[in-house]
Formats: structure tokens, C-alpha cells, sequence
């Protein structure tokens, strides 16, 4: 399998709700290094996984929304707990999207999988990982 990564970050706000979360309870902030990272079993006729321009491109508009947000505030979070693994997942499903929507041009569908980390710190981050074919995504 080969890979491709590509890295953004963003700084959001929210709070969690559950006595598990302590202090998170409150609204506090955070910046996540996003990391997306693009999997198919053979390469293209021009030796790429996906062009990372486009690759790039796509990770920044789906975190676009989110950068600098509080997101508590945001409809599409209300009433949930927008934990790292939470975002991971929301953040792959928004990409798969824009995939099968065909913002990858032609390497898109030659994809097999997505993995999304998203870092809090060096010593914690959470992912998603699907594949791009069936219901995984």
C-alpha cells in the first residue's frame, strides 16, 4: 500500500459535556494538527498516490469552516461532544465527500482508504481510518 500525507492545522473552541471530561467542561480552546492521509494499493501511470496540491487544497477547505470557531456554536455540533476522535471521523467523512465529489480529479476513485489524525499535543491525537470504497466512508 503507498501513502500520501498532507498537513493543515486549525484553533477551535468548544466544551464537552459529562462529569468524564473534568475541566473540559468548560469552554477552553485547542489547535489541532490535522493530518490526512491518502492510501492506494498501486500508483498512478505518473507515480503518485494523489497530487498533493489538490490533496492540500481539499484538506483546507474542509477545515475552513471550523478554524478559529467555537464550536459549541456551530449547528451541525450542537449537542455533542466534538472530542478528537469525533472530529477525526467528521473531518474523513468531509473529505470522502469531497473525494467522491471528484476534488482529486481521476486519482480519487483509484483510492482505497483515508486515515484522518488530528494532534492535540505531542504526546496525544486521535484518527479515523476507512476505506473510500463501500460504506466505510
Amino acid at each position: 500500500m503507498y501513502f500520501l500525507s498532507v498537513r493543515e492545522h486549525i484553533m477551535i473552541a468548544h466544551s464537552f459535556v459529562g462529569a468524564i471530561f473534568g475541566p473540559a467542561q468548560a469552554l477552553h480552546g485547542a489547535t489541532f494538527v490535522v493530518d490526512a492521509e491518502f492510501r492506494r494499493r498501486q500508483l498512478s501511470p505518473e507515480g503518485l498516490v494523489v497530487d498533493i496540491g489538490a490533496a492540500s487544497v481539499l484538506l483546507k477547505q474542509v477545515l475552513a469552516p471550523l478554524n478559529y470557531k467555537n464550536l459549541d456554536e456551530l449547528p451541525e455540533y450542537r449537542g455533542r461532544n466534538t472530542t478528537t476522535e469525533f472530529l477525526a471521523g467528521d473531518i474523513h467523512r468531509k473529505l470522502a465527500a469531497g473525494i467522491r465529489a471528484g476534488a482529486l480529479g481521476a486519482d480519487g476513485p483509484a483510492l482505497d482508504s483515508l486515515r484522518v489524525t488530528l494532534s492535540e499535543s505531542h504526546v496525544a491525537w486521535g484518527a479515523f481510518e476507512a476505506p473510500l470504497t463501500g460504506d466505510g466512508a
